[in-house]
């Protein structure tokens, strides 16, 4: 029985015109895939690079209007110690050590006069971190406070800091600073005894050095009044920008009371403008060392050397 129907099969050159249009169809399906992966890629990462550029105006913004604290009561970055009623909270008084030393019968060493014309100029510049610094302390601290309470010289102490790299990551050094700043800035009475007490007790080089909260411990200790506001000024850290800033302008110089001198190393002791580098342990040739500052300021004014008084050698 014979069918006029055919069945409806596709020759060879149909079938392979299908197969190609289909795969040019599927390719402009991945095409257009691909395409919109890319857009969807690119404003991600547009967003997200206008995510962290706003995070980060924010910071460097909020970081700006934030004020740069300065301590008061310094000039050119030091304090000035006028009288000293103690060397230390746990010390006898300058006084004190000096009756018992003149009841000895030790060698009196000559101290300038108190009289404006020849009134020596100190400058030391002190890191508490450093043994040194805390030698000449020790072997000064009583000779400072006898000429001081009499008149003969001016002292000013200017904590900077040079060995921030050698406390563990601490920074010590800049904190210790700071903190020496807010006594002087919200307790400046009792500066001395605190600048004293981290120099006569200082933690070792390589050590991670006292705490904020030890600091502001240390601080009340000494009898610093503003009890809270100088245990919130050491704690938040008010015035390490100011340690930075003020290390830095040592460095560069000139240093006060010199017109060419810089930071090379602590202490760095400046009388009327001449660096002393004489031994940091022996007070009687740190005294000679003044004596001859005086002197020369006496002759420079035309007034009587400098004669000498009862302040003791240690």
């Amino acid at each position: 029985m014979s069918s006029d129907e055919t069945p409806n099969v596709p020759t060879p050159r149909n079938s392979r015109e299908a197969v190609r249009e289909k795969a040019q169809q599927v390719h402009a399906q991945q095409s257009r895939a691909r395409l919109m992966r890319r857009i969807i890629i690119g404003a991600v990462a547009v967003a997200a690079v206008g995510a962290i550029g706003v995070a980060v105006t924010v910071a460097v913004s909020a970081q700006v209007s934030k004020p740069r604290l300065t301590p008061t009561g310094m000039e050119s970055d030091g304090v000035v110690v006028t009288e000293i009623s103690t060397v230390a909270s746990s010390e006898e008084t300058p006084a004190a050590e000096e009756d018992e030393s003149a009841e000895a019968g030790e060698t009196e060493t000559p101290t300038p006069e108190p009289t404006d014309s020849n009134k020596v100029e100190i400058h030391v510049y002190v890191d508490y971190l450093s043994p040194d610094a805390g030698t000449f302390e020790r072997a000064n601290a009583r000779q400072f406070a006898g000429w001081i309470n009499e008149g003969a010289v001016t002292v000013s102490y200017h904590p900077v800091a040079l060995l921030t790299a050698s406390s563990n990551g601490t920074k010590y050094s800049q904190r210790s600073a700071a903190a020496a700043a807010c006594v002087a800035t919200h307790a400046p009475d009792k500066f001395y005894a605190f600048n004293h007490d981290l120099l006569n007790d200082q933690p070792e080089v390589g050590s991670d050095g006292f705490s904020d909260e030890e600091l502001a411990d240390l601080a009340g200790a000494v009898g610093a009044e503003n009890t809270e506001v100088v245990r919130s000024c050491i704690e938040e850290g008010d015035f390490v920008g100011w340690a930075k800033e003020a290390t830095t302008r040592a460095l560069e110089g000139p240093l006060a009371g010199s017109d060419d001198l810089v930071l090379t190393s602590t202490p760095m002791v400046v009388a009327n403008g001449e660096a002393y580098v004489g031994a940091l342990d022996d007070p009687a040739e740190f005294s000679q060392f003044v004596l001859s500052v005086a002197s020369d300021a006496s002759r420079e004014t035309a007034t009587p050397t400098p004669s000498a008084s009862s302040t003791p050698t240690p």
